[in-house]
């Protein structure tokens, strides 16, 4: 498993979102999210996966778009602090 951890992670009951930060090979950064949902096994072992259920859905859409305004924002402060 990767080391990277996200800039930022967004959380509602069980799911979560993620908003990760990515190098190409020539440099260019670009900006992921991933959602995922934690879950106990039938052994009490807490797993995460990307299949969510239907009651999951609202909470999707809650947390995509807190992951949209972070990344509308934080572009927008970019912007902003380069031109003062």
């Amino acid at each position: 498993m990767s080391e990277n951890k996200p800039i930022k992670k967004f959380g509602a009951g069980a799911i979560s979102a993620s908003v990760w930060k990515n190098e190409l090979k020539d440099g260019t950064e670009i900006n992921a999210v991933t959602i995922e949902r934690r879950y106990q096994n039938k052994d009490g072992e807490w797993q995460s996966t990307t299949n969510l259920r239907v009651n999951d859905l609202p909470r999707v859409g809650l947390l995509a778009q807190k992951a949209y305004e972070f990344l509308v924002c934080a572009k927008h402060d970019d912007v902003k602090a380069a031109e003062e």
